[in-house]
């Protein structure tokens, strides 16, 4: 069921950075549009609130907007890129890609640019992929990007998914690895259960699925309960896999950063496989579920707030939509 082990290397995350948009969508708030309550969410979920994109800021925006955060922290040219990868399930085009209009929006002169599906596992995804283009020796400064804005295709009459999902986006900076310096991709993980996509999607142009009709507004449909109990028993194995397969145990990880659905699912998942949540990066009170976007908004409210030191493993696990799980091993090079 699932394909893990020790991941090939000459490749290590250099520049990370992140951005949400300034408005902020309060428990209180979703009072007044559905019938639901503050203590009902957060006892739930853990959510207290998220962030989310005005009327005329699209998932493209939120992409550019990381990228130069990324920038100006740590004081990159992205001009010379040579590839662009971003997850997102929440385009604003189909085509041009969202990798494609960053690349116009930074001047970046000659780049490969290609959009990653994989919903909350896509920007572990596309780390895996990234990986993989500077191992070829075809690529050698990769930028990856995971975004969304979710709130353009939740469903706000739901109240059993409008609590869970806001916007976001995060970018990391992917550069083949210095004459001497060893990879910073050590294991990787991959597993997909497409017999039961049916259980959270978002139509485009079928009604149907695995023989069992969908409802097709274009919005967020979720079976929260079988999404919930697929997460917990698979993913916590998936987890547990990849550590066995490159001889890690929960002790050995510095810092588990999963996707960020809800608390109570990382509390189910922690119990099981032993990383307790002291060393679980979440952002889950300020920005709620953010898809593709969540493990890079975690991943670097925690370097911002100094819990990330050079040369400890983060294990990063995305799961989500197909349904679909990533997992990867990381040695810290920030």
């Amino acid at each position: 069921m699932f394909h893990a082990g020790p991941s090939q290397s000459n490749a290590v995350i250099t520049a990370i950075g992140s951005y949400v948009p300034e408005r902020v969508l309060t428990n209180a708030d979703l009072e007044r549009l559905v019938d639901t309550n503050d203590e009902w969410i957060v006892q739930r979920t853990g959510i207290r609130e998220r962030r989310i994109a005005r009327e005329d800021e699209f998932c493209s925006d939120l992409c550019i907007e990381a990228a130069r955060d990324l920038e100006r922290r740590f004081g990159i040219d992205l001009s010379d890129v040579d590839y662009i990868l971003t997850a997102t399930s929440s385009p604003e085009t189909v085509f041009p890609s969202m990798s494609a209009r960053v690349q116009a929006a930074l001047g970046i002169r000659s780049a490969g640019a290609a959009d990653l599906q994989a919903a909350c596992a896509g920007f572990v995804s596309a780390l895996q992929l990234a990986n993989g283009l500077v191992l070829s020796g075809l690529h050698r400064k990769v930028l990856v990007i995971g975004a969304e804005t979710l709130s353009k295709i939740t469903d706000y009459s739901d109240r059993t998914t409008c609590i869970l999902f806001g916007d976001g986006a995060g970018a990391a900076l992917v550069e083949a690895a210095k004459p001497g310096e060893s990879g910073a991709f050590l294991g990787s993980c991959v597993s997909t259960t497409g017999e039961s996509g049916h259980q959270l999607y978002r139509t485009a142009l079928s009604s149907t699925m695995n023989g069992v009709p969908l409802i097709t507004s274009g919005k967020i449909v979720q079976n929260g309960r079988e999404v919930y109990k697929w997460a917990v028993s698979e993913v916590s194995e998936g987890v547990l896999a990849l550590l066995a397969a490159c001889g890690r145990t929960a002790e050995s990880v510095a810092w588990f950063a999963p996707h960020n659905g809800n608390v109570r699912m990382l509390e189910s998942i922690s119990e099981r496989t032993g990383i307790p949540m002291e060393k679980t990066l979440h952002c889950l009170p300020d920005y709620g579920n953010t898809s593709a976007a969540s493990i890079p908004l975690a991943i670097d409210a925690a370097y911002r707030e100094g819990k990330l030191t050079t040369g400890e493993e983060i294990l990063l696990y995305g799961f989500g939509g197909g349904l679909v799980q990533a997992g990867l091993l990381l040695r810290w090079t920030l």
